[in-house]
């Protein structure tokens, strides 16, 4: 029994949610989802919520089970009130800055790197903080992987671009084992 997977989804009001089969339309503030899932389980509406069950007790639909249900649920917390990755980067002449749908960061190369935000993914700087936010939990993941694999943190100096609450492990350099 998937313990997840056995709590209903409820939708608040502000919050549209539409079933058509294996497919779920969640429509709300911050905009407008939809994603096609397995027929291994069902998706049902009773009332304001949403409910997912497993076909069978086969492997693949109990396992799929809980993952629905958590999809479904991260789609009308998206809409609702959307989800933020927030990056910081540290080193000497290390800049970054946003317009429209383009992010530019300046990361010690000889050249920028120009990054286009994918729709529904909007970026924010401010001083060496860089926040991507977005209704679509998957997305706003990804970009912010993306932006941190420009350039990642190294353990010597801590230059780099590294997630706000990651901890980078600093290591001694050369001399810093000698006694």
């Amino acid at each position: 029994m998937s313990r997840i997977g056995k709590m209903p989804v409820v939708v608040p009001e502000k919050v549209e949610v539409k079933l058509n089969g294996a497919k779920v339309d969640v429509k709300g503030p911050n905009g407008q989802l939809d994603y096609s899932f397995t027929d291994k389980v069902k998706i049902e509406m009773k009332g304001k919520e949403v409910i997912v069950t497993p076909i069978d007790d086969s492997k693949e639909s109990v396992s799929l089970w809980g993952t629905t249900r958590t999809l479904i649920n991260n789609m009308v917390t998206g809409v609702t009130t959307g989800f933020t990755k927030t990056l910081e980067f540290n080193g000497v002449g290390y800049k970054a800055s946003v317009s429209g749908s383009s992010l530019t960061l300046n990361l010690g190369f000889s050249h920028p790197i120009n990054f286009e935000l994918p729709k529904g993914v909007s970026a924010k700087v401010t001083k060496n903080v860089i926040d991507i936010s977005g209704a679509n939990k998957e997305l706003v993941g990804f970009v912010a992987a993306k932006v941190r694999s420009f350039r990642p943190p190294e353990p010597y100096k801590g230059k780099g671009v590294k997630y706000i609450d990651e901890h980078i492990t600093r290591k001694a350099g050369k001399t810093g084992g000698k006694k």
